[in-house]
């Protein structure tokens, strides 16, 4: 077994190719990488959350009042170099 020093080695080793085709296969191999998979565990989780449902139902009806109060989301606002 390699220890995660080795393998983090392994990796800069790869050709760029080797590397993004990896990266492309990690959510497969480390499933705690697939973001979607958590938000989806989440989404269907069947507990009651009265809290959250009442802040959902809440931003709900501001929108329903005033949706020009909501500012539009772009890909730019998710950038985290600026």
């Amino acid at each position: 077994m390699s220890t995660v020093a080795e393998i983090e080695a392994a990796i800069r080793a790869l050709s760029p190719a080797e590397r993004e085709c990896l990266a492309d296969k990690l959510p497969a191999i480390l499933p705690e990488l697939d973001g979607d998979a958590n938000w989806r565990r989440i989404a269907s989780d069947p507990r009651p959350r009265p809290a959250l449902t009442a802040l959902g139902d809440e931003i709900e009806a501001q929108f329903k009042n005033n949706p020009n109060a909501f500012s539009e989301l772009r890909a730019v606002d998710f950038d985290r170099s600026k």
